[in-house]
C-alpha cells in the first residue's frame, strides 16, 4: 500500500506539475493578446461609486465568513466572546485564501484558538464544519448554476455543456444525501483518528447552506461589478465557481493565474476584451486578497500581543458556575 500510495503522489506531482506549466503557457499566450494601455485605462477611469460598492460587499463577504466560525461555536458549544471569533475568522481567512489553507485554514486557526484557551478537539471540529460549509454553499450553487446553463462554453473546451450539467446534477444529489442525513440518519456520531464529530441538525444544515451560498454570490457579484456589468451576473459567478474549483485542484495560493487563466477562457468570447477582464481581476485581488491581508496581519499582531490576557479572561469566564449548576433556574 505504501509503495502505491508515493507511486501515485509522485504522479500527482508530475500531474499538477503540467497542469501549472499549462495554465502559465496559457496566460503567456493571453498576455501577448492584452492591450495594457487598456487594461490601465479601465482602472484609472474606474467609477467612485462602482469601487466603493465593491469594497462593501467584501466587507460583506469577510463578515459571512465569520458567521462560518459562529456555527462552528453553536457546533462545539465553546464560549468564546462571539468577538473574539469574528476577529479570528477575519485573520484566518485572509490569510487563507492568499497563502492557501494550510497556513491561514489550519496553522493560523489553531494557533490563535489555542492562544485564546480552546483545546486541540474543539479547534479541529470548528475547522471542519468550517471547511464544510464553505463547500456546501459552493457545491449547492454549482449545481442550480450548471444544471441551468448559465455558463456558456466555448467550442472545444475540455468539457461540453451536457457534462457540466451531469456534473451539476451530481452536485445537487450530495446536497439531498446531505439534508437526508442531517434530517433523519440514526448514526450522527464519529470518532475519527481521536476526533469526535457528529452531523449538525438539520436547521444548521439549512443554515450552512444560506450562509455559504451567499458568500460565494457576494464574491461573483465582486468581479460583476468590477466588470463594469458588461457580462449577465450568473455567467460570471459559473465562471468563478469554476475558476475556484481548478485552483483547489492545483494548490496555487490565491488561486494565482488559475482565476485569469479561467475567466479569460470562457469570457473572451462574450464582448468583453482582455484588458477589461484582467483590470477586474486585477483589481478584485487588490480589494478581496491584498488590502484584507494586510489588515489582518496588523490584527493578528495586536491579538498576539493580547492573547495571554483573553485567555485569562476566557478561562474565568468559563470557570463560572451557570445557573443550573448553582441549582437554580435561569
Amino acid at each position: 500500500m505504501s509503495k502505491k500510495h508515493s507511486r501515485w503522489q509522485r504522479v500527482k506531482k508530475i500531474l499538477t506539475g503540467l497542469f501549472f506549466i499549462a495554465v502559465l503557457v496559457l496566460l503567456v499566450v493571453y498576455a501577448r493578446q492584452v492591450n495594457w494601455d487598456d487594461v490601465y485605462q479601465v482602472i484609472v477611469n474606474y467609477n467612485r461609486t462602482l469601487v466603493f460598492s465593491a469594497v462593501a460587499l467584501v466587507v460583506i463577504s469577510y463578515l459571512t465568513y465569520g458567521l462560518y466560525d459562529l456555527i462552528g461555536r453553536a457546533y462545539c458549544g465553546h464560549k468564546l466572546a462571539k468577538r473574539q471569533v469574528m476577529l479570528v475568522s477575519f485573520i484566518c481567512y485572509a490569510f487563507n485564501l492568499t497563502l492557501s489553507t494550510w497556513v491561514g485554514g489550519v496553522a493560523m486557526r489553531y494557533r490563535l484558538y489555542s492562544r485564546l484557551g480552546l483545546p486541540g478537539g474543539t479547534i479541529t471540529r470548528i475547522f471542519s464544519l468550517s471547511i464544510a460549509t464553505n463547500w456546501l454553499g459552493y457545491i449547492l450553487l454549482a449545481g442550480v448554476v450548471f444544471v441551468a446553463g448559465m455558463v456558456p462554453l466555448p467550442a472545444g473546451w475540455f468539457i461540453g455543456e451536457n457534462t457540466l450539467r451531469l456534473i451539476g446534477g451530481a452536485l445537487l444529489v450530495l446536497v439531498a444525501i446531505y439534508l437526508w442525513a442531517c434530517a433523519f440518519a440514526k448514526r450522527r456520531h464519529w470518532t475519527i483518528k481521536g476526533q469526535h464529530l457528529q452531523l449538525p441538525s438539520l436547521r444548521m444544515a439549512l443554515f450552512q447552506f444560506a450562509v455559504s451560498c451567499a458568500n460565494w454570490m457576494v464574491m461573483g457579484a465582486i468581479i460583476w461589478l468590477l466588470l463594469a456589468q458588461q457580462v449577465g451576473y450568473p455567467q460570471v459567478l459559473g465562471v468563478l465557481l469554476i475558476s475556484s474549483i481548478a485552483g483547489v485542484i492545483i494548490h496555487i495560493p490565491a488561486g494565482i493565474g488559475v482565476l485569469e487563466a479561467v475567466f479569460l477562457a470562457l469570457l473572451s468570447g462574450q464582448g468583453t476584451s482582455h484588458g477589461t477582464i484582467i483590470a477586474a481581476l486585477l483589481a478584485y485581488r487588490v480589494l478581496y486578497f491584498i488590502l484584507p491581508l494586510l489588515l489582518a496581519l496588523v490584527l493578528y499582531l495586536w491579538l498576539e500581543s493580547r492573547a495571554r490576557h483573553l485567555r485569562q479572561k476566557n478561562e474565568r469566564k468559563m470557570a463560572k458556575p451557570t445557573p443550573s449548576e448553582n441549582g437554580t433556574s435561569s
